[in-house]
């Protein structure tokens, strides 16, 4: 397939947006449930993480719009959410905006007086919705019988677990937590190896698979051989331009490396020198592990476009 910028921005910037927001909703309910000692995060860091998050699936869902013959008529996709992953995703990403922005006007005051119940039942909202999101813009993909690669048990909990990964890489940005708040950085600790073995394993499973289909039955001729004698077009049309496109195995292997490096070894080497380090270089040590891993999961994100292969490029 074509990598389409617009969108491996989008799912990798909100990824990371929703991420945050659900480890901050999770660290925010178990606080207001369970008593402010259960919990080392201040608000102060939460109101912080709050923005940026909500800053980063802005930023995301924006750029998706960018890859649209007709941004314009965007607000259409709303009205399919009965049948359409996509129509799913969308009406929960604005549903989101709801708790996550009732979480912060809680913290800013003019909530307070609600209920004490309300923070939690807000948090806890906030962390069910950011979720679903990021699993229905999964299965936008994972739901296409067509393009084998995406059609796979790991396509939704891989996205999940980079959202998680992502999001828990912002937290040690957040003020005060790259320093007072040493778990913070437990997150890409543990995260980072299951993403790189996820990965690995994805990475292996589409490159044994074959496609479902050969180019008999592409014909409408199943079971029996069929040659190529010319071309069945004479100038590039949409199908090849989208469908039609090819990576070498061996600049594949190239930037599977390159991204392994980055989104597993890269924060994870930053999250183990944390708890060495002085807390003077913590700061940038956070701000180098949440680049590294975000540049990584741009990478493994035009990977996963760039490799699937849809079955009509048989008839090309």
């Amino acid at each position: 397939m074509h990598p389409a910028f617009s969108v491996i921005f989008f799912t990798t910037l909100s990824g990371a947006g929703y991420g945050l927001l659900t480890w901050l909703s999770v660290f925010a309910f178990w606080r207001h449930a369970y008593g402010a000692h259960a919990a080392a995060l201040p608000e102060r860091s939460l109101g912080w993480g709050l923005a940026l998050a909500l800053l980063l699936v802005s930023v995301g869902l924006l750029s998706s719009t960018l890859h649209l013959g007709k941004p314009q008529r965007a607000w259409r996709a709303f009205s399919q959410w009965r049948s359409s992953w996509l129509s799913r995703e969308g009406v929960l990403a604005l549903a989101t905006y709801l708790p996550a922005v009732g979480l912060g006007l809680w913290l800013a005051g003019p909530l307070r007086g609600a209920g004490t119940w309300l923070p939690a039942a807000l948090a806890a909202a906030t962390a069910a919705c950011a979720l679903l999101t990021v699993a229905c813009t999964a299965m936008i993909y994972a739901s296409l019988p067509p393009i084998p690669a995406w059609r796979h048990r790991l396509v939704v909990p891989g996205y999940l677990l980079f959202a998680l990964l992502g999001g828990g890489a912002l937290l040690p940005l957040l003020p005060g937590m790259a320093t007072e708040a040493r778990w913070a950085w437990a997150a890409p600790l543990l995260l980072a190896p299951l993403a790189a073995a996820l990965k690995l394993a994805y990475w292996r499973a589409i490159d044994r698979q074959p496609l479902p289909v050969d180019r008999g039955d592409a014909l409408g001729l199943p079971g029996r051989e069929a040659t190529v004698f010319e071309r069945p077009h004479t100038e590039a049309n949409y199908l090849t331009r989208e469908m039609g496109y090819v990576l070498a195995r061996k600049h594949a292997a190239r930037l599977r490396r390159i991204a392994v490096i980055l989104f597993a070894l890269a924060p994870w080497l930053a999250a183990a020198l944390a708890f060495w380090l002085p807390p003077g270089p913590a700061p940038a040590v956070a701000a180098a592990g949440a680049l590294a891993v975000l540049t990584g999961t741009l990478v493994e994100r035009w990977l996963f476009f760039a490799q699937a292969r849809h079955v009509v490029t048989l008839y090309y």
